[in-house]
């Protein structure tokens, strides 16, 4: 049986002619829908497809059978050919971008990486979010919230998605915050402000900063922004003005306690000298009451510690002449402030004129809490024993008076001074509402 080899050679032409034609016709719908490729990319395509429809094109007038012109052939070659030396010199000019496009199996590797460092540093930023006081937001045309990036204005995610500031806050406490996106919706600008939200009875401020959001063709459909929770830095500067109200309250009851301390003694001083060294010896003593103070914020001072700064260099010494004992109890800054005074004048008459004067003297100093059926507070105790014989004060001195009407009116306290021939003693009382928690 002999085979029809005309026809196989027909067939194979004619098929050759039309997925000639089809390649080429595919690589320029390639080309238009891959509006992104490279020019390089592009240049080769055109390239490809042109050789691809000229040789479509050699073999359609190969097998045709019908008269052409002598010229047509030659015409379809020489075509060809430049296609041809044309498509040489850009593949070789590009052979090297060639070789290193990237695999499909390479493409997607870098694919999964770049998917995990996207999502890395998404975790990243919502983690950065959760542990700042900043909540990221975006909102429609409606001013009804998109996305959050965590609890708003008290409200969880779930809660403020698809709310409006009103639905979150009620229609007066929204007035300002809506005002503030409606602007920025209208003028197309980022607009800021400050706004007050009462949180389940407490006030809150939040620093607003809001956007208009656009699409691609730049018409603005919503809004973006950022919520700042700064109720802490307002609270601190609540407290920081609270401080210096108070700061210049006590600045004014120190100078005049400073004035009255230079007047009393400057009355009773002898010379300059004795005012410079007398005055100078009570204000270190109350600089050492307001030392106490400080250390302890301002809140109070341990009876303990006020015994200690005032005596410590009659305590502390070989031999000492001193002896203290007694619970420890937590003063108020004013009560410190008059005690600590007050142990100073007891302390600077024992060493001129008391127990302390010589050394055989010894002062005892006893303190205690008085039960609440007494009216609380507590008691202080103050004996010298060893010194000189003791006699009366034929006048009162600032020390007395320190000691008795500063305690006594200051504090509502009773002071009982006995100038026993064997030895001087005072006795303070002090009421409960001078105490307070210790630290």
């Amino acid at each position: 049986m002999s085979i029809d080899l005309s026809f196989i050679d027909s067939a194979a032409r004619w098929t050759t002619i039309v997925a000639c034609w089809a390649m080429s016709a595919g690589i320029f719908y390639l080309m238009i829908l891959r509006r992104d490729l490279s020019g390089q990319m592009k240049l080769l395509g055109c390239l490809l497809g042109s050789l691809l429809l000229m040789l479509g094109l050699l073999s359609l007038v190969v097998a045709s059978n019908v008269q052409i012109a002598p010229w047509m052939p030659t015409a379809v070659r020489t075509g060809l050919a430049i296609i041809n030396f044309i498509g040489a010199i850009a593949l070789w000019s590009n052979l090297r971008a060639l070789a290193n496009l990237p695999t499909p199996a390479r493409v997607a590797q870098e694919q999964r990486r770049l998917t995990l460092e996207l999502a890395t540093v998404l975790q990243r930023y919502e983690m950065a979010l959760r542990g700042s006081n900043v909540a990221i937001f975006t909102q429609d045309r409606d001013q009804r919230y998109t996305s959050v990036s965590k609890p708003l204005f008290g409200h969880p995610v779930d809660a403020a998605v698809g709310a409006s500031d009103a639905d979150l806050l009620g229609e007066m406490p929204a007035q300002a915050i809506t005002l503030l996106k409606r602007e920025a919706l209208n003028a197309t600008e980022p607009r800021k402000g400050e706004v007050e939200v009462d949180e389940n009875g407490r006030k809150c401020w939040y620093d607003v900063h809001v956007e208009p959001l656009r699409d691609l063709s730049g018409l603005t459909v919503g809004l973006t922004g950022a919520v700042v929770d700064v109720t802490d830095r307002k609270e601190n500067e609540q407290h920081l003005r609270l401080l210096m109200r108070e700061l210049t309250h006590r600045s004014k009851n120190l100078l005049a306690v400073i004035q009255a301390m230079a007047r009393q003694t400057a009355r009773h001083a002898g010379s300059i000298d004795d005012f410079v060294e007398i005055f100078s010896a009570r204000l270190q003593a109350l600089a050492r009451s307001h030392d106490l103070l400080v250390q302890e914020g301002w809140h109070g001072a341990s009876l303990t510690d006020m015994v200690r700064s005032q005596l410590g260099h009659h305590i502390d010494r070989e031999n000492s002449q001193v002896s203290a004992e007694g619970p420890d109890i937590f003063l108020k800054p004013e009560a410190a402030q008059n005690i600590g005074l007050a142990l100073h004048e007891l302390s600077t008459n024992a060493a001129k004129y008391g127990a302390l004067s010589v050394p055989g003297g010894h002062v005892t100093i006893n303190w205690s809490r008085r039960l609440a059926e007494a009216g609380g507070g507590f008691e202080l105790s103050w004996a010298e024993s060893g010194g000189p014989p003791v006699e009366p004060p034929r006048g009162r001195g600032f020390g007395s008076l320190v000691i008795e009407r500063n305690l006594a009116r200051a504090l509502d306290g009773t002071v009982e001074l006995d100038f026993a021939p064997t030895g001087f003693s005072c006795h303070v009382s002090v009421p409960e509402q001078h105490l307070t928690a210790g630290r």
